[in-house]
């Protein structure tokens, strides 16, 4: 039988959960506030032991148990953020643990699950399929399945956030943002909030490729999706729960979908404020909280719940590629240009003081040549004004900003060998990275010398690095070495270099 709102109220002021559980801290988020002009909390539940927010709910399930229960020890199905949850408490609670989680699951907290002591076991590609493993598994062994999310004592003990958001902020909040996967988080922190500040807006926030709470509410029933996107692994889930569905209906004002370049741009806000490195999904509710403050006037109070930090270190290499593309600060773009020496120079005179994220060019029949470029922008405003300015001076060019294909691939795939290329010679240069520090380098060659292959990307270091092709006839390379020395600090020639050989010439 499915409690009432003041029942879990009740069970949430008396949960146990911080015998394991920190009380965290709701911290005043002030270079987002000014950013989007609105007064910007974060709930900082990455700074709990296992640095996520499930180890509440795992925990006042798990003490609520009685001893006969506990002696069998428990199981449970994870993406990898309950699953820590569930080691920890069994350990606090001298009782062992079984934990089934998919194979895709990040190697950090693999080894997280298995430093905590638990047994663990990999099966299947998303937590779906782990999950349905480990009821498989459970009535094997007979040990206590502890639902991630799916549960009235998982429920109230994430509620307890909902508690220490109300006691940490005195003032009025008017909407608070919560990652939806399972739909336990989202569900607690309503039933709180709701019943102690009635005029407080809950929304849920959802990949656009796992949105099964929102589709199930647009339905009125649980929906179950056909697969779920694994960037942000923590919400990866394909059925809410019954009981966290049952609750959305009634207590949650609605649910915000954003893109998965939305996610990269949030991770990378909240660390320039914070200096916090969150997971995808526990970035997922500022991405949510930005989007809703676009539409809205007037300042709020609003806060996002920053629910999980167990992120794979080489995952930031990704991350960092797409928060421009997320912050709507980069315009990646497909140029034309004519294939005669200077057009890279009048190209970025064109584009005028923006700064040039990547550059990526190689010398192909005809005469015209295609150039795939970054370049540094505001907005969605100002990347409209981009394109005009190279329209209006003969550019013919595509946006291909919002092209997954193209941030996903083909920024790495321009190139390759070139028959129309003749007398080429490659080189690696360096030169100070700074504002306009390309277009000087472009303006020394004057004209003279062609350019065969390009690419540049600004990795934000202290030193611009490219890879250019010259195309060098026999008898002007001593005056060619002599432009060499004087245009660019450091030049090293790569022309016979065996990786280069094999795909460039």
């Amino acid at each position: 039988m499915a409690l009432s709102a003041l029942d879990y109220l009740r069970r949430m002021r008396s949960s146990a959960v911080y015998n394991v559980a920190l009380r965290t801290p709701l911290e005043d988020a002030p270079l987002l506030s000014s950013r989007i002009g609105h007064r910007v909390l974060i709930k900082r539940e990455d700074q709990q032991p296992v640095f996520s927010f499930k180890l509440r709910g795992a925990y006042n399930f798990m003490a609520r148990l009685d001893g006969e229960s506990l002696a069998r020890g428990v199981i449970a199905a994870s993406a990898g953020n309950h699953a820590q949850g569930v080691a920890l408490a069994a350990q606090h609670l001298s009782t062992s643990a079984l934990i089934v989680v998919p194979v895709t699951t990040p190697a950090i907290k693999v080894d997280a699950i298995r430093a905590l002591g638990a047994e663990l076991v990999q099966a299947g590609e998303t937590y779906d399929e782990a999950y349905a493993y480990a009821r498989q598994l459970e009535a094997a062994t007979g040990r206590t399945f502890v639902h991630p999310y799916d549960h009235p004592d998982v429920i109230a003990g994430q509620g307890t956030i909902g508690l220490e958001i109300d006691d940490q902020e005195r003032g009025p909040i008017d909407a608070v943002f919560v990652a939806v996967g399972g739909g336990g988080l989202i569900s607690g922190i309503a039933l709180a909030l709701k019943q102690l500040r009635p005029g407080i807006k809950i929304f849920g926030v959802e990949p656009e490729d796992s949105d099964a709470m929102s589709q199930s509410l647009a339905a009125g029933r649980r929906v179950t999706l056909d697969r779920v996107g694994l960037f942000a692994d923590g919400v990866a889930v394909r059925t809410v729960g019954e009981e966290t569905f049952r609750i959305a209906q009634d207590w949650v004002d609605g649910i915000i979908k954003v893109s998965n370049d939305a996610i990269c741009g949030a991770v990378k806000d909240i660390f320039e404020d914070r200096r916090a490195i969150l997971e995808p999904a526990g970035a997922l509710a500022y991405a949510g909280l930005k989007q809703y403050a676009a539409t809205r006037p007037e300042p709020e109070t609003l806060v996002a719940i920053a629910c999980g930090a167990n992120l794979n270190f080489d995952r930031l290499r990704h991350i960092a590629e797409r928060a421009a593309i997320g912050e709507r600060s980069e315009a990646i773009l497909a140029i034309e240009i004519p294939e005669r020496p200077g057009s890279f120079l009048q190209l970025c005179q064109t584009l005028g003081p923006r700064s040039i994220t990547e550059f990526n060019y190689r010398k192909a029949e005809g005469d015209r040549a295609e150039v795939f470029a970054g370049v540094q922008v505001k907005d969605d405003a100002d990347r409209a004004a981009v394109c005009h300015d190279l329209t209006a001076a003969g550019y013919p060019l595509e946006d291909l900003t919002e092209s997954e294909l193209a941030k996903t691939h083909l920024r790495h795939m321009v190139g390759g060998r070139s028959a129309a290329a003749e007398n080429e010679r490659l080189f690696t240069l360096e030169f100070p990275e700074r504002a306009g520090a390309l277009a000087t380098f472009l303006g020394r060659l004057a004209g003279i010398w062609n350019i065969s292959a390009f690419h540049y990307r600004n990795h934000g270091s202290d030193r611009g690095r490219v890879l250019v092709g010259f195309e060098v006839p026999p008898g002007n390379a001593h005056a060619f070495e002599i432009f060499l020395r004087e245009a660019v600090d450091s030049a090293v020639e790569v022309t016979d270099d065996p990786a280069l050989r094999r795909y460039l010439r």
